[in-house]
């Protein structure tokens, strides 16, 4: 018999699952629970965009309020490292684990290089290893210098215009020659042979089948989320539908899911028997655009009726709520979303845009407040303004001055 829960309890198990249900710890989180709070997850998404702080930061934060940042960049920067970087939800943070398991499934993105000429694509290839293999990890452009080549590119050039030695270090990368051994400060790769980054040289040639990679990949997510849809389980690691599916019958075989029926959800759904119901949920977060609770705007949507997009590549007159728009996670409602940038020079936190949601509980404002001070904090800024911008604006500034 299928299992029939409500909506409330979907989405306190989702909530759960990632970390989210609960009242964070007072005090500094310790290396540990950085540690613990990246392994739950299994990944972070990397972005570029810094207008607040490094995407890959905030899901910590909005786990375990404050923290040194420095603890999870250890992770993927001392021996042995806890932390590496490869494609799974897009380019993200992984642990090393399942790198072996990603590697077959990028077959589908090995096109970085398809427009350099083979013999020119295969000699560099063989060079960057020669560099990368008696050298310390290099960017892409001091491997362009090290290697000497030089060469006059279109204007009308199209993609990103990046060279050939680019093209195939990215191809590399992609391919799991190469990997991350860091970042500069403008956050560039730094390229290493990727035996010299893993913490167990292993992992660079273990080979595993597809077939076994999904469905590792697929429990994995399905743990991580608790519960959701086949569509769900195959968007946290970008998998393919169809090899997802035949994951989801095998697990539910080997007693790893359970079919659910979710009142108010007309796809079927499927609940990880290891998760856990919470009776209540008690959190509060502000949730990055690139958190892995709002990964699949789908389940968003179903969850906690809550439409969002990210809207940085919106033309600014097109956008609706703003440039960098973090949702407010309240005990089990997306009660608001606030549009944040960090004005690092006057040490001050922005909230460009406030705005609340129907049915909003009544302390919204009080608690998003509570928040955005921690945040301040976090971020070591001394103070929070808030601009004259939503529905939300005014309660929310005076609810700032009274923190």
């Amino acid at each position: 018999m299928t299992t029939v829960l409500s909506l409330s309890q979907a989405r306190r198990i989702a909530l759960g699952a990632q970390g989210l249900a609960k009242v964070r710890p007072t005090g500094l989180a310790s290396a540990r629970q950085v540690g613990l709070t990246f392994n739950r997850l299994y990944l972070l998404q990397i972005d570029s965009v810094n207008v607040l702080a490094r995407s890959h930061y905030l899901p910590l934060f909005a786990r375990l309020g404050q923290y040194d940042r420095a603890h999870l960049d250890r992770l993927a920067s001392k021996h042995p490292r806890k932390m590496v970087e490869y494609w799974a939800h897009e380019a993200s943070f992984i642990r090393p684990d399942l790198f072996p398991y990603l590697r077959p499934l990028q077959e589908r993105r090995w096109v970085g290089a398809s427009s350099v000429p083979g013999a020119l694509r295969e000699s560099l290839r063989s060079r960057i290893r020669e560099v990368l293999a008696a050298s310390l990890p290099l960017t892409a452009s001091q491997l362009q210098r090290r290697l000497g080549h030089a060469e006059v590119r279109r204007a009308d050039q199209w993609g990103w215009n990046w060279n050939s030695v680019k093209r195939v270090l990215e191809d590399m990368f992609e391919r799991g020659q190469v990997s991350a051994a860091g970042r500069t400060a403008s956050f560039e790769r730094l390229y290493a042979l990727t035996e010299r980054v893993m913490p167990d040289p292993e992992y660079a040639g273990t080979q595993v089948d597809p077939s076994d990679a999904y469905l590792f990949l697929t429990e994995l997510s399905a743990r991580a989320q608790g519960i959701g849809t086949l569509k769900c389980f195959a968007d946290y690691f970008r998998l393919p539908l169809k090899p997802t599916s035949t994951a989801v019958d095998r697990l539910i075989a080997q007693g790893h899911l359970e079919r659910v029926t979710i009142n108010g959800w007309e796809r079927p759904a499927f609940r990880h028997v290891e998760s856990v119901l919470p009776r209540r949920a008690r959190g509060r977060a502000l949730l990055s655009p690139f958190d892995s609770m709002v990964f699949e705007r789908r389940r968003l949507s179903a969850l906690f009726g809550f439409d969002y997009r990210i809207e940085i590549y919106t033309p600014a007159a097109a956008r609706r709520y703003g440039y960098y728009v973090l949702p407010f996670l309240l005990r089990e409602t997306m009660a608001a979303r606030v549009d944040l940038k960090a004005d690092r020079a006057a040490s001050k936190l922005l909230v460009r845009g406030s705005h609340s949601e129907p049915g909003a509980p009544a302390d919204t404002a009080a608690e998003l407040a509570a928040e955005l001070r921690l945040m301040a904090t976090w971020l070591g800024l001394d103070d929070v303004v808030v601009e004259q911008n939503g529905d939300l604006a005014a309660a929310l500034k005076l609810a700032v001055s009274l923190e």
